[in-house]
């Protein structure tokens, strides 16, 4: 991805990476919080998600709604600002990630399949 691409600190990138499972926090319109967990890759620096469940998620229609959420990863809380990445190269980077981290699970093919990859999201630091 290119440099100016806000990232997190290495430390941050890390635990994303490792951690196979994190809890995505939202909020919805009158401002009730929304934990659900979900599957979060990086590649080259940068963090992505994406709703298996398309655009019908409710955690990923309140984050596009209000893009500032967190992640919550091996119990530390992640402030986030979340960004559509629909982007190819985008698009093809969480992919390629989510394929690579996810090998074998029975859920991944779900994860790439073509009507889910409007719903990328970039993560960047809030």
């Amino acid at each position: 991805m290119t440099d100016h691409v806000p990232t997190f600190p290495a430390d941050v990138l890390d635990l994303l990476a490792r951690t196979g499972e994190v809890d995505i926090e939202t909020h919805a319109a009158d401002g009730t919080l929304h934990r659900t967990i979900i599957w979060v890759v990086v590649v080259d620096g940068v963090a992505y998600i994406r709703s298996y469940r398309g655009s019908t998620a409710r955690w990923y229609r309140e984050l596009v709604a209000e893009p500032a959420g967190a992640i919550v990863a091996d119990g530390r809380r992640i402030e986030l600002r979340a960004v559509p990445a629909t982007d190819d190269a985008s698009v093809e980077a969480c992919s390629a990630g989510l394929q690579e981290k996810y090998a074998g699970d029975p859920a991944t093919p779900a994860m790439v399949a073509p009507a889910v990859l409007p719903t990328t999201l970039r993560l960047e630091p809030r």
